[in-house]
């Protein structure tokens, strides 16, 4: 018990690390309190331009990897008597949910879906490459990241099933986990949501 409580805190405080924040420090812009007020890669992606966008969407996304292989470490050096595999899961979802509740930004972070991405892909790198296929399609259509995001989450637990049912997974428990990542994802995204059905959600324009 005392192990599984070690992975699941230390894969908080891994997703906890404020990437966007930082890199709105470093511009000398607080990102809080520009645009949407997230400190996700999309925030600053639209303030403070791809040289910092994109490296917070890395981070963020190796964030995700970090915990889970970080929880395997851990097993593998003191064995508790969960599995590997549920170590992986509960060092995974603790990490979106400190991504998207940071103790050090009075839990106010990101909508969780880079973290998100890396966790999935450490843990089952072809449920990523769909996600990531899902995503890009949605957002070519739509322009919306927020609708991209939704959309490319919500086929986790579809592709999940699908490969439990064709046995190309045996392991239920990763089931119950995508609906768990689903839901906090939904949950950040409200205002997003809320937007869209008001006609107020930005989109990316093409340039």
């Amino acid at each position: 018990m005392f192990t599984i409580t070690v992975v699941i805190l230390a894969g908080y405080l891994i997703g906890s690390v404020p990437v966007g924040y930082l890199a709105g420090c470093i511009a000398g812009t607080d990102i809080r309190k520009v645009g949407s007020g997230n400190i996700g890669a999309t925030n600053v992606l639209r303030f403070l331009g791809k040289r910092y966008g994109y490296p917070v969407f890395l981070f963020d996304f190796l964030k995700g990897v970090a915990a889970v292989e970080m929880s395997i470490l851990i097993f593998d050096r003191y064995h508790p008597v969960a599995s590997r595999e549920l170590c992986a899961i509960l060092a995974g979802v603790a990490s979106v949910l400190g991504h998207s509740y940071p103790v050090w930004l009075s839990f106010k972070g990101g909508k969780g879906v880079a973290t998100t991405a890396g966790v999935v892909f450490a843990l089952i790198p072809f449920a990523a490459l769909v996600m990531c296929v899902v995503w890009i399609a949605t957002f070519q259509a739509s322009r919306y990241v927020s609708v991209a995001s939704i959309a490319a989450t919500i086929t986790l637990p579809v592709t999940v099933g699908a490969l439990l049912y064709f046995e190309q997974l045996n392991k239920p428990v990763l089931l119950y986990f995508s609906i768990c990542l689903v839901a906090v994802v939904i949950v950040r995204h409200r205002s997003n949501v809320s937007r869209l059905l008001h006609g107020t959600e930005p989109r990316f324009q093409r340039k």
